[in-house]
Order: structure tokens, then sequence, then C-alpha cells
């Protein structure tokens, strides 16, 4: 009868779980840098993507460091 009653109180009675306070922590103090990476690393991906072998070609750059 105690393991039984025993056993009610473990289920009663949770663990605190502390990533959700964590999370909330870090993420208040760490979206700034998280957006700006976000943007900045779309902003230079379309960059990229929109650079052709043609201006690679023309590139003065790309052109001293063939090999």
């Amino acid at each position: 009868e105690s393991r039984l009653r025993e056993r009610k109180r473990e289920r009663k009675m949770r663990k605190f779980d502390p990533w959700p306070v964590f999370f909330r922590r870090e993420w208040n103090r760490n979206w700034p840098f998280l957006v700006g990476f976000a943007i900045t690393g779309t902003i230079i991906t379309k960059f990229s993507l929109g650079l052709t072998e043609e201006d690679a070609k023309n590139s003065p750059f790309v052109q001293r460091h063939k090999r």
C-alpha cells in the first residue's frame, strides 16, 4: 500500500523543467544577433546566386586568384 501511495505522490509532483525558462531568457538576449545573421546570410546568398560566369570572367579578383 505504501508503494502505491508513493507512486501517486510521484505523479502529482512533476520535476521542474528549466529548459523553457532558459530558452525564453536566451531568446530575449540573443534575438537581435540571430535576426542579424539571418538577414546577412539571406543578402549574401541572394547576391552570390545572382553572379554569372560572365561576371567571374570580368572580375579582376577572380582573375588574380585563378589557379
